[in-house]
């Protein structure tokens, strides 16, 4: 079997830069997304710069058998993975009652279930090997409940407390586990969510350095980072009890991503 880092949501953002960066440092890559021309053209561009072999696996991560069809293309392959980049997500804001609810189906299909399926698919071969990897993406937005992003900030809450625990389970058995928990990056996230307000404190850093900062993390054998002295004031500083209090507190800051009439009719 050939051993690769697998990245999902490789197409853009912060999958591509993962992915780039990896192939910096010669690991083989599986790039994961839905878009095939944009993987392809990624594939070939970092095999010309750096050597390596890319794999394009194309598949929506919102279907419900997704990674067990991406292990089952893995296998067909004769590929193994040894650093599961779970990376690919979306999110959705506004007042709950507007927003889809296939839309959030399908957010809670690849930000959490697809994320622990492709882990359960994955990691019994890392211990069986003795080595290997899990470094899931997570947000700031999993520290705290956010208002007008409930579902994505719960889905990131479970994430990073996914990961905390795996990384209990299996330190001393070979396997590293880290989540990262960016502020806003300027990705195509904001075009997916629908509106750039949704980078509520403003301000965006760029994929580069927040890869970087998680890579280094991971060689360092950390639980979670969050890059960014901002944003790790933000997640470390803020009270957590009562968590009603905290909750009230972050509206304040969300509620900028409601239009203006939908913002008239919210109570003070």
């Amino acid at each position: 079997m050939h051993t690769a880092a697998l990245v999902t949501g490789a197409s853009s953002g912060l999958g591509a830069e993962f992915a780039a960066q990896l192939a910096a440092r010669g690991h083989d890559l599986v790039l994961v997304a839905r878009s095939e021309g944009r993987l392809t053209a990624l594939a070939e561009r970092l095999t010309a710069e750096h050597g390596i072999r890319a794999h394009v696996m194309v598949q929506d991560l919102a279907e419900p058998d997704a990674a067990w069809r991406i292990a089952d293309r893995l296998a067909a392959r004769g590929l193994s993975v040894d650093l599961l980049v779970n990376n690919a997500g979306f999110g959705t804001c506004g007042r709950f009652e507007d927003i889809a609810a296939d839309r959030d189906h399908d957010q809670l299909m690849v930000n959490v279930v697809t994320l622990v399926d492709l882990t359960h698919a994955l990691l019994p071969d890392m211990l069986e090997r003795g080595k290997g990897a899990i470094l899931n993406v997570a947000s700031t937005a999993a520290f705290q409940p956010s208002p007008y992003f409930a579902v994505y900030s719960a889905a990131k809450g479970f994430v990073l407390n996914f990961g905390l625990a795996l990384r209990q389970e299996y330190r001393g058995r070979g396997i590293r586990v880290l989540t990262l928990c960016p502020g806003p990056v300027d990705t195509p996230f904001f075009d997916a969510i629908g509106t750039r307000k949704a980078a509520v404190n403003g301000s965006m850093t760029t994929p580069e350095p927040v890869v970087r900062a998680a890579l280094r993390a991971l060689e360092r054998d950390r639980g979670y980072v969050t890059p960014g002295l901002g944003n790790a004031l933000a997640a470390h500083l803020l009270p957590r009890r009562p968590r009603t209090l905290v909750a009230a507190i972050a509206a304040l800051v969300t509620r900028k991503v409601l239009t203006p009439s939908s913002t008239a009719s919210q109570p003070t």
